[in-house]
């Protein structure tokens, strides 16, 4: 697989890169943000996966997620790819709703017409673009994990519980904990996946705990001024899931703060730290 370069910084002795490609999964060009921080050559680094929200790009967190000087500090790769496959040709929602169809992928594999050529995200961030970048930039595979905000929370931890051998750690901002349940997840996976719950529950973090899916330990930030808290957050459904389940979650209420990249940005470095002590050796 080949790469385009789309732009190049210096930022805190590392470089903040932004990438195009021809996505086999999408069937589209896709655009990624890799920051790579100061390193000796020939040194591979553990590497975060961070997965952004409704109607975002990979640009939101590269230009607002205040998480280089972090990185720089602690030698971590911080790769961020789109949520949603882009293109003229790219169905989206009927009524141009923000929440479902472009820049509103979820993360899942379409099966549904006529979504289910492009909307492929699923494959695109456990598989294809994983397999671009180890190829590409001195990434430890052994040394990876991976964190979300809202949608990407979701996305974040659905992807932690399916895959806990891959990721030493998981951790979301204002995560959608319970798709299944909540009117964004719904027309979402009904959109994408039809009709069947069954299919739902595999990307839904709650069901997917009470399923007997497990992951070490989770680490959860919710703004309690935000305004989706009540009707499409639901932390507390993940909270009881977690404690019945026996897994380790750290929830954190945070005063005044809403669902904005200010929040964000304020709690980003103490992501990352924990990250970087779980990804250590």
């Amino acid at each position: 697989m080949t790469m385009q370069t789309v732009s190049l910084n210096r930022s805190y002795g590392g470089t903040q890169g932004v990438y195009k490609h021809a996505s086999r999964a999408t069937g589209t060009d896709m655009t990624f943000s890799v920051y790579v921080p100061p390193h000796q050559d020939g040194v591979r680094l553990p590497v975060v996966w961070y997965l952004s929200g409704l109607t975002c790009t990979h640009a939101n967190v590269t230009e607002k997620g205040d998480f280089r000087a972090a990185c720089a500090e602690l030698g971590l790769i911080f790769i961020a790819p789109d949520t949603s496959p882009r293109g003229a040709d790219v169905p989206g929602d009927a009524n141009n709703a923000y929440d479902f169809g472009l820049g509103a992928g979820f993360y899942v594999d379409a099966t549904q017409e006529p979504y289910a050529r492009n909307y492929r995200m699923w494959s695109y961030v456990t598989e294809e673009l994983p397999q671009l970048v180890a190829d590409q930039f001195p990434i430890d595979s052994n040394r990876q994990s991976i964190l979300g905000h809202s949608m990407g929370g979701h996305g974040a931890l659905t992807i932690a519980l399916r895959h806990p051998d891959r990721y030493r750690a998981a951790s979301a901002f204002a995560p959608i904990v319970a798709p299944s349940q909540v009117p964004w997840g719904i027309k979402a996976l009904r959109g994408y996946l039809g009709d069947d719950k069954a299919a739902w529950r595999k990307h839904d973090a709650v069901a997917l705990i009470e399923d007997g899916a497990r992951f070490p330990e989770l680490l959860v930030d919710q703004g309690d001024a935000d305004n989706f808290l009540a009707e499409q957050l639901r932390p507390e459904l993940l909270q009881s899931a977690c404690t019945k389940a026996g897994i380790p979650l750290t929830l954190r209420h945070q005063p005044g703060y809403d669902h904005s990249y200010y929040f964000i940005s304020t709690f980003m470095a103490d992501h990352l730290r924990w990250h970087a002590a779980r990804l250590k050796g």
